[in-house]
């Protein structure tokens, strides 16, 4: 047997001893060692095989399986390959996912020769993501992978010959116990008295909610925190922070990742806002604002806080929610807060939504209702990095990693546009039943709604930012076989949400983008005095 069958066949047996329950493949010739034991392995039962004809997708695919809790890896080949797998595992490194990147490499001593497809893949993902090279069976290291808290890239040198003289045998191979993380401890009783918000960011997850309404305070949640549920989640608090309650905050308790909303990152930043902030998930620890208290994971309060200040909170959101429903329905044409809406009401008790980051996950931050507690609906969005970068895959990895009554995905246009190859599957390759939702107003609407959509730079705005692209939606979702419906009013889109096709499909919903400053600028103005 080959040096390389050997390496590839130990460095898959140690995939599926570390958790690793799926494998995504990307076809090359120098990785062949490695696609033919995952191959074996998957007809042995230990892993599901995914084939991408794009790296950058297949990454993407491995990084939703793995954020639902199907463990995943990714296997290329060298060269630029390995280069397309950098967007997800940024996005891993940043967000903690425990992702794992298999590459191919050339042999080492053909670096520096020009080789064909050869280049120096040594930490070539970066300081951020913990990479090893590998020429031998013996240095493959289960451990490394079972304990890793994030990313890990293993390069994995092969020589020919490249293929097994027959196929893989596989030895019964044990998986190792999930890692029972050590019980956080507790701080001592944070103090009731001050006038507190609690501020759930990406993945804070239901700790944010149980403080909140333990010490009778407002729960400022975003759509991914995993904490937006129950009487105390202000679903206006974005609108709200921009008006005088915000003024009478005094303190700040942080879970997770906040990075939706500039309000929030205003008041995090005040010097008379007292921040007691959580630990900082992904590969740096430090927070973006000054942070007065740490603490580990969790927080315990003796009693509950003056009721008042919660109430202020839950009648000026009431109020403010209703005006916001008003003026978002008086709308001629659909917008794009109405297609959030139209999606948030559509997710099940048990259903699943993935959400693309710019304006999507910010429309539905505004129009997403405060679900019940225990309903196990699960709201997924790339926001390590909130990059646009393989959210198709994305979703497509989380649809088929978690077993959900209901898949659901919203992103833009430009969004789809981006990872429209996370739609190119083979025949026999596992799909979900997934409804991508595409809100298309032909282009980059969340730049008119910052600095750069004034009036001053109204004359290069749509070259430089809003970029009209002309794509015709149908016409891609036909080129790869993809269940297609358009929906110009929000009774058509309720009606395509209401009746899916089964399998993978995409929903176009067509939205106006010529209005999108001016209609912000109106629902910020509800909330003022």
């Amino acid at each position: 047997m080959s040096s390389s069958t050997d390496l590839a066949r130990a460095v898959v047996s140690a995939l599926v001893e570390a958790g690793v329950r799926e494998v995504v493949i990307a076809p090359g010739s120098r990785n062949a060692p490695l696609s033919f034991a995952a191959y074996d392995a998957a007809a042995a039962g230990l892993l599901r095989l995914h084939t991408r004809v794009d790296e950058r997708s297949a990454a993407f695919l491995a990084l939703g399986l793995t954020k639902t809790g199907s463990r995943a890896a990714v296997v290329c080949t060298s060269g630029t390959a390995v280069a397309n797998l950098h967007p997800a595992a940024l996005e891993a490194a940043h967000a903690g996912v425990r992702l794992v990147v298999v590459s191919a490499d050339r042999p080492e001593r053909l670096y520096g020769t020009g080789a064909n497809q050869t280049t120096d893949q040594r930490a070539i993902l970066g300081p951020l993501v913990p990479w090893r090279s590998l020429d031998s069976p013996d240095d493959v290291d289960v451990d490394e992978l079972w304990s890793a808290l994030g990313p890990v890239h293993w390069n994995v040198h092969l020589d020919e010959p490249l293929l097994p003289d027959a196929p893989w045998t596989v030895p019964a191979l044990e998986r190792r116990p999930e890692i029972q993380r050590p019980e956080p401890r507790i701080l001592e009783s944070l103090e009731l008295g001050p006038r507190t918000v609690v501020v759930a960011g990406d993945d804070a997850g239901p700790p944010a909610r149980v403080l909140a309404e333990a010490a009778g305070w407002p729960l400022l949640a975003e759509p991914s925190s995993g904490a937006r549920t129950g009487e105390n989640a202000v679903r206006t608090y974005r609108l709200l922070l921009g008006g005088p309650l915000a003024e009478h905050v005094e303190r700040a308790v942080v879970f997770g990742h906040p990075t939706l909303s500039r309000p929030v990152s205003r008041l995090l930043a005040r010097d008379d806002v007292e921040v007691v902030a959580g630990p900082a998930p992904g590969a740096w620890s430090a927070r973006p604002f000054p942070v007065a208290r740490s603490f580990l994971a969790r927080l315990h309060v003796d009693g509950s806080d003056d009721l008042d200040w919660l109430s202020a909170w839950r009648e000026a959101d009431a109020a403010l929610g209703r005006r916001l429903d008003a003026l978002v329905a008086e709308q001629p044409a659909l917008t794009p807060y109405a297609v959030a809406g139209a999606v948030a009401r559509a997710l099940p008790p048990g259903g699943q939504l993935v959400v693309g980051a710019s304006n999507p996950i910010r429309d539905l931050d505004l129009m997403v209702p405060r679900y019940e507690v225990g309903a196990r609906r699960k709201v997924l969005s790339n926001r390590g990095l909130a990059g646009i970068d393989g959210v198709v895959s994305t979703a497509i990895g989380a649809a088929l990693g978690r077993s959900s009554t209901r898949d659901l995905a919203l992103m833009g246009d430009v969004t789809f546009l981006h990872d429209s190859n996370g739609l190119v599957l083979g025949p026999d390759e596992p799909r979900p039943d997934l409804t991508i939702v595409v809100a298309n107003d032909d282009g980059g609407s969340i730049f008119a709604t910052l600095e750069q959509g004034a009036a001053p730079f109204a004359d290069r705005f749509e070259r430089l930012f809003g970029t009209p692209h002309g794509v015709s939606i149908e016409s891609l979702c036909a080129a790869t076989r993809t269940p297609y419906t358009r929906a110009d009013s929000l009774p058509a889109l309720e009606q395509a949400l209401a009746t899916p096709n089964g399998g993978i499909e995409v929903v176009e919903a067509v939205i106006g983008r010529t209005d999108r400053r001016a209609l912000d600028e109106r629902i910020r103005a509800l909330a003022q005095p």
